[in-house]
């Protein structure tokens, strides 16, 4: 039994990583592609708005952290008000999760954004003058169409969300078993020296960002050879 939780104990970041990188990116799948669409119907603004949901991405993570830091931490309003509802967030698991949507939403985004902005709008018109709704039009025209950029930033997002190391530093620490992920493992077994387990979690962020990657490849190649 000692030994069967030892190996459950050791193995807990990964785990969390990967609970981590699908919340977040399930997070950056709803608000991406919504915010793409908003975006992408403008007439004005496009820019201004590009580049604020763009920050994240240009910002050194710990900056973003700091900011998450700032905006939930007890002394701010918004922090204060969800402590006091108990709903803290500052060092929980949420703030791993919070952390992981900021920095990894950027690349959803663009992703879905440049897909959106490749579409023939002459279709979409041509769907609207059957007479169905805006609705319709979004769901079962436009998305299909767009479904290969889609795709590419879910994959995009969920490597970068397992990766993320200095903005959960920042807002949610290294606490084992809350918010210690891979790559803050990674971090406190080089400060203790041991290089044995850092090179473990090294490798597992490379295997599995690496894995991701190709497989958006080999999906992205089939779809572009069948057309």
């Amino acid at each position: 039994m000692g030994v069967e939780q030892g190996e459950r104990d050791m193995w807990q970041p990964f785990f969390l990583t990967i609970e981590v990188a699908f919340l977040s990116t399930m997070m950056s799948f709803v608000a991406g592609v919504l915010l793409a669409y908003f975006v992408w119907r403008r007439q004005h603004g496009k820019a201004i708005f590009d580049a604020v949901l763009a920050l994240p991405m240009v910002l050194p993570p710990t900056a973003v952290g700091f900011f998450l830091l700032l905006l939930f931490g007890k002394q701010s309003t918004i922090g204060a008000f969800l402590i006091e509802h108990g709903i803290p967030v500052v060092f929980t698991f949420k703030a791993a999760v919070l952390a992981a949507f900021v920095v990894s939403f950027p690349l959803l985004y663009r992703t879905v954004r440049a897909s959106f902005a490749a579409i023939d709008r002459d279709l979409l018109g041509a769907a609207r003058t059957l007479g169905v709704s805006e609705l319709h039009v979004f769901f079962r025209v436009l998305l299909p169409l767009a479904k290969e950029g889609i795709l590419a930033g879910v994959i995009l997002s969920f490597a970068r969300s397992v990766g993320e190391f200095g903005a959960t530093m920042m807002v949610a620490g290294n606490i084992p078993g809350v918010t210690r992920t891979m790559a803050t493992a990674l971090y406190a077994a080089v400060q203790a020296n041991d290089y044995e387990l850092a090179y473990l979690w090294a490798g597992s962020l490379v295997a599995l960002s690496l894995g991701f990657i190709l497989l958006m490849n080999v999906y992205l190649l089939r779809a572009y050879s069948k057309t």
